[in-house]
């Protein structure tokens, strides 16, 4: 193959192209390029602060900043994860990902029935109460909003029943 002087041109370009990216992105984000070079001894700059340390969370879109907030892909992935957890015994975890699917489609109701069944499994009779409302709220013709109000109604009536034995 020949190489022609117009191939070495845009060889030339690209690597100064390249080469310009390269330098910005290895700058640090809050260095000024026209700025000289500190000695690596210098103390730190006053103004330099650095960020709190990120407290972990157990939601997904509140423990990582570039997490959209509405991302149906997600939530279907967290609902498939958060069943696979319901097989496997792991409540705890699979509340985890059915509350995250909730916050990634807000107006889906079937995370709500699952997170649900899970309080309901957990022990959690007044968030599975709230939890199963507002699955019917969003879907009030489910082919299974009859099975859920006799749920919320058994959790109603049994939530009932543990305050009057706590009096």
């Amino acid at each position: 193959m020949k190489v022609t002087w117009w191939m070495r041109v845009v060889a030339l370009a690209v690597f100064v192209m390249t080469a310009g990216v390269v330098g910005v992105f290895a700058q640090d984000p809050g260095q000024d390029p026209a700025a000289p070079e500190k000695p690596a001894d210098a103390p730190p700059t006053p103004s330099a602060k650095k960020p709190a340390p990120k407290t972990n969370k157990d939601n997904a879109t509140e423990s990582a900043d570039d997490q959209p907030k509405w991302d149906p892909q997600r939530a279907e992935k967290d609902i498939e994860v958060g069943q696979y957890y319901m097989r496997k015994g792991d409540v705890d975890a699979a509340i985890d990902r059915f509350t995250d699917a909730t916050v990634a489609k807000p107006g889906y109701a079937v995370p709500f029935k699952y997170l649900g069944e899970a309080q309901e499994k957990k022990g959690q009779k007044k968030p599975a109460i709230k939890s199963y409302q507002r699955y019917l709220d969003l879907y009030p013709k489910a082919e299974d909003a009859e099975k859920i109000r006799k749920r919320i109604e058994k959790l109603y009536k049994e939530t009932e029943k543990e305050k009057n034995d706590i009096r």
